[in-house]
């Protein structure tokens, strides 16, 4: 049959199962996006142990930051007490028709609690499984505890980012987070692919220090081939002279700008009025350049701290310049283009909330609209009537149990 470009198909998850076994950032990210495709997550919960808050100015009546309320939209909870005999049994039973588990706790915490790949395979055997630890389940640092931080400082990062003098400098956006997280969701895609061609299951042991320091990049493959340390850049960059951002005429103003051609260079020089440079054939190549990169920057600051970035940018970019101005993140939620980056989620909570959107579209593809994040244990009874197909006596039994908390 040929498909007409214009018919809407299903998200590409719908009808996959997620059972949520994750906390905090990383694997509730993860989920997120995989809920954001059209997947059925389902968050296992307790009141006992519940998830860890991220502060911020808004604190929903069930004590959920905002920062919560975006990563779990979208995601059905049922609470569980994970050490209640009848708890784990329900667990158990759950995981024996999700398609997909997706845990975040530190090495062997599923395994004690009869929650492992192993124990859920034999009843389950198409099951795809991802454990998100620090480390990965191999080795000497299995054990490790991580967070954000100390993988960033174990990973190398902080010493690949700020200049040579600083201090190691972190990412502040609980990089390891996002980006660990969206590696497990891109194993797990590859993980599904593989089972609709082979109908086998898959264990994926990720290690989050593994994702830091492959996102590295250049920096860190140079020094496995030569062995040399690489420099701390800042601002600058190994290709291209000058680059840098440049402080403008307005309060805490500033504009970013590279240079990546001598076309480019040439039309730099001839706008800030140091037509010398153009006759310097020391500044004629970036290598030459990058040099004199101090003097350089030195002759920009004094051209742009007299003019608005938005002024510097415009003139920049009528030239040819990849050049733009550094926004605050105010700047950015408040933008003409800010319809690209967010959308509004309906939130009960509160009437509703902006939030960051999946940043591609699928042509021919409805992706579900955001739904506002669970409450704690919220569908707890109509998980258990959908997925293991319990009636409405033995969903009541069980709800005034010990085991759903």
């Amino acid at each position: 049959m040929t498909r007409d470009s214009q018919t809407n198909f299903s998200p590409p998850l719908a009808g996959i199962r997620v059972l949520d076994f994750t906390h905090v950032l990383a694997g509730p990210f993860c989920t997120r996006l995989l809920a954001d495709l059209g997947a059925d997550v389902v968050r296992v919960e307790s009141s006992k142990h519940p998830d860890h808050p991220w502060p911020s100015a808004f604190v929903s009546d069930d004590g959920r930051h905002a920062s919560y309320l975006n990563t779990n939209r979208s995601k059905r909870s049922i609470a569980i007490d994970l050490k209640h005999p009848t708890g784990q049994r329900l667990a158990m039973e759950l995981a024996g028709i999700a398609d997909v588990i997706v845990e975040n706790f530190s090495a062997g915490v599923m395994e004690r609690l009869t929650l492992g790949y192993e124990a859920l395979k034999p009843s389950n055997p198409s099951l795809i499984y991802i454990s998100m630890s620090g480390y990965g389940h191999d080795g000497p640092r299995r054990d490790w505890t991580s967070m954000n931080m100390n993988l960033q400082g174990y990973s190398g990062l902080m010493m690949v980012t700020g200049a040579e003098d600083d201090p190691p400098t972190a990412i502040s956006n609980s990089w390891n987070d996002y980006v660990g997280g969206l590696h497990a969701c891109f194993a797990i895609l590859q993980a599904l692919d593989r089972r609709r061609a082979t109908g086998a299951g898959s264990l994926i042991d990720l290690s989050q220090f593994e994702c830091s320091a492959g996102m590295i990049g250049a920096a860190i493959l140079s020094s496995a081939v030569d062995g040399q340390i690489p420099p701390r850049l800042g601002n600058r960059s190994e290709t291209f002279a000058p680059q840098g951002v440049y402080r403008c005429a307005g309060a805490d103003d500033w504009c970013a700008l590279a240079i990546e051609s001598e076309e480019q260079w040439e039309a730099l020089a001839g706008l800030i009025r140091t037509r010398e440079w153009n006759a310097d054939p020391d500044l004629g190549t970036v290598a030459g350049r990058k040099k004199r990169h101090d003097e350089i920057d030195r002759a920009i600051s004094a051209w742009t701290e007299r003019r608005p970035s938005a002024e510097v940018e415009w003139r920049l970019k009528s030239l040819g310049i990849s050049a733009e101005r550094v926004r605050r993140i105010d700047e950015v939620v408040d933008s003409a283009d800010a319809s690209g980056v967010f959308t509004e989620m309906p939130e009960r909570r509160f009437g509703s909330m902006r939030i960051t959107r999946l940043p591609f579209s699928l042509s021919g593809v409805d992706l579900p609209s955001p739904l506002s994040a669970p409450r704690l244990g919220e569908q707890s009874a109509e998980i258990l009537r959908e997925w293991l197909h319990l009636s409405a006596v033995a969903i009541e039994r069980l709800m005034k149990s010990e085991a759903l908390r």
